[in-house]
């Protein structure tokens, strides 16, 4: 009865000993976003102001930046909600 009881620990304990974890090392990835610098300005053109009050009806302009590459950062007001929309000299609005 011994030997059982003794045999039976010998074969948990071993078990329990294959049973740990390993750590499995993966590479991580950096996510690297560069931004323009924009800088503000008072105005913009009229292409832009037309091209956004067809875009979104009621449209309130509440500040505006623009970058090197000349494209336009504005933030807009559109029925009591808040937005940003960027945009390129000639009214196109842009994806970002």
């Amino acid at each position: 009865m011994k030997k059982l009881i003794l045999s039976t620990a010998i074969i948990l304990g071993a078990l329990t000993v294959s049973a740990f974890t390993t750590a499995i090392k993966t590479p991580l990835k950096q996510l690297i976003t560069v931004q323009d610098e924009y800088k503000e300005i008072d105005a913009v053109p009229a292409a832009i102001k037309t091209a956004l009050e067809n875009a979104y009806p009621g449209v309130k302009l509440n500040k505006a930046y623009i970058n090197d590459k000349k494209e336009y950062k504005i933030e807009i007001t559109v029925r009591e909600q808040k937005s940003i929309v960027y945009t390129d000299a000639k009214g196109n609005i842009l994806k970002k």
